[in-house]
């Protein structure tokens, strides 16, 4: 079935489907900015890309259109652990400069960004010691 096909039975009716006052999101797979547009939709394009957390890193999940029938040969998956440069490199050659799905490079990046940034520690504030002639008169009341 085409592409278009699909998204006009399932693009006011699916189970992905998520309405708000003013948008409607999809909570599909293979949708990276998870909005309810036929760009994005991981259901009704025959090439998707995924980008979901790891153990360690980002892993990168690409469907390929030929094995569309057979759903167990139809994605490729990749676990990408390097730096944040590396991984946000490693994930534009896999979408873009390969000539998958160019149109997604801002999004998958977005993407894997976001996973790295809440992966990573929160650092600790250190408070500085006061200092001044107030500072001192109040740490002299506190002791």
């Amino acid at each position: 079935m085409s592409g278009d096909l699909v998204w006009a039975i399932i693009k006011n009716n699916n189970s992905f489907l998520v309405k708000r006052p003013g948008v409607q999101f999809s909570a599909e797979k293979n949708n990276l900015l998870n909005l309810n547009t036929y760009k994005y939709s991981g259901l009704a394009n025959a090439k998707t890309a995924a980008i979901q957390p790891a153990a360690r890193g980002v892993r990168v999940t690409l469907t390929k259109a030929k094995n569309a029938q057979t759903p167990a040969k139809a994605t490729h998956s990749v676990v990408i652990a390097k730096t944040r440069r590396q991984t946000a490199k490693s994930v534009a050659n896999l979408i873009a400069r390969s000539k998958y799905r160019p149109d997604l490079r801002a999004a998958a990046l977005a993407r894997a960004s976001a996973i790295i940034s809440s992966k990573q520690a929160k650092k600790e504030k250190t408070l500085r010691p006061a200092k001044g002639l107030r500072a001192q008169k109040a740490a002299a009341k506190q002791a």
